[in-house]
């Protein structure tokens, strides 16, 4: 959501977990100091995913960046509910000749879902998600869903809600650790199923 014309591809598997340190307006928009210990090898101009936001890179500097989202990309995701201290998922966009570990991620935020629940299964935790049911806007049991940038494999697949489970490895290196019952969360859905939801006409649904 950097701009209209922006095409780079995650896999939602995130690099590092990064602290905002500052946040500042600018009229309507909102910039992002990030510090990261991989800000060092970014660019300016470079397209990094926030908590599953394509976000371009406007400064660079020593464990150090800035992003900034504009006014249409704060309506649509939890960005604008982010404060200074909090922690985000960062993911750099996809190497041609890198591995494709987890599945297309755009980096265009659909909408936020809400988690309703959260469990603590003694090694893991599960994780319940409701979200405003489109046109599109589709989960499909043991299907693909990205959560705040991670990629994740969704269960219990509802109509408007989902749940996923999420390991020790995880639960510790993304913000799942400080989710919290009733946070909002920047919900992207399966490229393929949005296609698939596009062409087949609703009858034959």
């Amino acid at each position: 959501m950097a701009s209209l014309t922006n095409h780079n591809m995650f896999t939602g598997i995130i690099d590092v977990l990064v602290e905002v340190t500052d946040i500042r307006s600018e009229g309507i928009n909102l910039n992002f100091n990030i510090l990261s210990g991989i800000s060092a090898e970014l660019k300016a101009d470079q397209s990094v995913s926030h908590n599953g936001v394509c976000l371009t890179v406007t400064e660079q500097g020593h464990g150090y960046h800035k992003v900034t989202a504009i006014q249409e990309t704060l309506q649509k995701t939890t960005l604008g509910r982010l404060r200074a201290g909090d922690r985000v998922n960062l993911e750099r966009c996809m190497q041609l000749n890198g591995r494709f570990d987890g599945h297309i991620v755009q980096g265009h935020v659909d909408q936020t879902g809400t988690c309703t629940a959260i469990a603590d299964q003694n090694g893991s935790w599960l994780f319940d998600f409701t979200y405003e049911p489109s046109s599109g806007h589709i989960t499909v049991e043991k299907g693909s869903i990205c959560v705040n940038g991670v990629s994740l494999t969704c269960f219990q697949s509802g109509h408007g809600s989902f749940r996923v489970a999420i390991i020790p490895y995880t639960y510790a290196h993304t913000s799942f650790g400080q989710l919290r019952q009733g946070d909002k969360v920047n919900l992207e859905f399966d490229i393929i199923g949005k296609y698939l939801m596009k062409i087949i006409p609703e009858k034959y649904r």
